[in-house]
């Protein structure tokens, strides 16, 4: 992008120092190019661009300057249209179009963004569009539908190979015309991704040779329709879902052959994903809360990078996923809903190096245990690193200040290989410190972090903005985690490992120290 802005800034440079010259001697506006061949911008001979110029230097291939000007952001390539005509012909033939907002810059309502969208489709031959990105951002209507068509129709050509469309967030939706793909239209295309439409394709539209990326957000359509993409998709490397409600039933077929990353999020009706992809790899399912969703994949999954979270995933964990993915590598859980202390069967994740288990319940079980947790480290004989963000609301009778002399042990069992442990949301719940007294003892742990901050989100030094807390309880229960740290944990950690205490944001939040009265803190020491 740097070569495009100086590019334009020299030309409006040549543009005013010419000015300036025709305003100083007006004969020298007539001279020969001769005498202008010192400048690397010339005067175009044509008639209809008596006042553009054309930029002479350095001495280029034109393929090469049309790369430069498709690179170029939408305005600064429009801006170098209208300044030269060398590079009007790109800008007509221009194969990467992007409209939004933010390219148009500022637009008076619909009406106007539709007008500046429609001038520059009107200008382009068609030929050559290989990518077509509209983001309507709230201002899609009724009237704009005809002029998508009609847009559409210029751009998707058996050329084209991205096409994304963002309609604006309402309940209508955009019936995109599955007809545009036919005759051969969409076996070009490497990405679509579609936002806010109606998408019915039928066996009858034709291949999907080319597509390697299908991004479908708040998109209608069923687990069938979907079958008709996947049936010639033979290219198809990442698939992504989100909030698609109508699909009950995803098969994907084994013609998917190089599909390796699959994400479903907020598609409440699924119920069943079949798998017949030889060589899917990372699987990402988030949102599901009102039912599991059956999993099929067959005895020889290759899948090795799971994340999943609904309500039940934790009890779906014991009983099936160890055998759903025998290789699995890696593995996230998030747990939305109700927690309950389910154990872990030793060693059954064999392979499994990396685990984070996420508790994002509002309010856990009073009876929920931490040191239950220590079951997943059994289960998982290689585990390298292990995570646990318990940013949630802790049982107010599980403090480590109710009564700190009765610690609860489980029977030694090393776990020899794991060497990075993160506690995230780290509070003074009692059984947290069980948790982490058991690391200490029973494992070859390298570091250790307690991060005891709440922000959800955390400013940045030199930025502009404040971190954000979920509670106003939080500045206190860091406070109080931060003092049961030092006098419970600190102490214990064996000078082998490392220890990392994070505090909450100091220029965002001030912390008052936490204290205990006198003969509480000699019973506790």
């Amino acid at each position: 992008m740097r070569l495009g802005y100086v590019l334009l800034k020299r030309l409006q440079r040549e543009r005013r120092r010419r000015r300036r010259r025709h305003a100083l001697v007006p004969d020298e506006s007539i001279a020969s190019p001769e005498k202008r061949k010192g400048s690397c911008y010339q005067q175009d001979d044509s008639p209809r661009s008596s006042k553009k110029m054309r930029y002479s230097g350095p001495d280029l291939p034109e393929e090469m300057w049309q790369h430069i000007h498709s690179l170029m952001p939408m305005k600064d390539a429009a801006r170098v249209a209208c300044l030269s005509s060398a590079f009007l012909y790109s800008w007509r033939n221009r194969p990467k179009l992007s409209f939004s907002t933010e390219t148009m810059g500022i637009v008076e309502g619909t009406t106007d963004f539709i007008r500046k969208i429609d001038r520059v489709m009107k200008k382009h031959s068609g030929i050559g569009v290989k990518a077509l990105t509209i983001e309507f951002n709230g201002l899609f209507s009724t009237k704009a539908r005809s002029y998508l068509e009609r847009w559409l129709q210029i751009a998707v050509t058996p050329r084209i190979e991205e096409l994304s469309l963002s309609m604006s967030k309402g309940k209508s939706y955009y019936d995109f015309p599955c007809s545009l793909l036919s005759d051969g239209s969409g076996s070009s295309i490497r990405l679509l991704d579609l936002y806010r439409c109606t998408f019915r394709p039928t066996a009858e539209i034709g291949c999907f040779q080319s597509l390697t990326r299908l991004h479908l957000e708040y998109v209608s359509i069923t687990g069938d329709e979907l079958g008709c993409v996947f049936s010639t998709s033979f290219a198809l490397e990442w698939l992504k879902l989100r909030l698609c409600r109508h699909i009950k039933y995803m098969k994907l077929p084994c013609v998917l052959q190089r599909l390796t990353y699959v994400e479903v999020r907020g598609c409440s009706r699924l119920r069943v994903i079949e798998n017949k992809a030889p060589n899917l790899h990372s699987l990402h399912i988030f949102y599901q809360p009102y039912h599991p969703i059956k999993l099929s994949f067959g005895e020889s999954s290759l899948v090795k990078n799971l994340r999943i979270g609904y309500s039940s995933v934790l009890d779906h964990a014991c009983a099936e996923l160890p055998y759903i993915f025998p290789n699995l590598e890696t593995l996230t859980i998030g747990l939305l809903g109700e927690m309950v202390n389910t154990p872990m069967v030793p060693n059954t994740f064999l392979l499994l190096k990396y685990l984070c288990i996420t508790l994002s319940a509002v309010t856990l079980s009073p009876s929920y245990d931490y040191l239950s947790l220590v079951s997943f480290l059994d289960a998982c004989p290689s585990l390298d690193t292990f995570i646990v963000d318990v940013s949630a609301k802790h049982p107010k009778n599980d403090s480590i200040f109710e009564n700190p002399s009765h610690l609860r042990q489980l029977p030694e069992q090393r776990h020899d290989n794991l060497r990075n442990v993160k506690i995230t949301g780290f509070r003074s719940a009692k059984s947290l410190f069980e948790l982490t007294y058991h690391i200490l003892e029973n494992t070859s742990v390298e570091c250790l972090t307690l991060d005891t901050s709440f922000e959800s989100f955390r400013c940045s030094p030199g930025k502009p903005g404040r971190c954000l807390q979920t509670s106003k309880d939080d500045p206190m229960e860091a406070s109080k985690a931060l003092f049961a740290i030092r006098t419970y944990i600190e102490g214990k950690v064996p000078s082998t490992v490392r220890l990392n205490v994070v505090e909450p944001c100091s220029r965002c939040h001030v912390m008052e120290p936490f204290t205990v009265e006198s003969n509480s803190g000699n019973e506790m020491q």
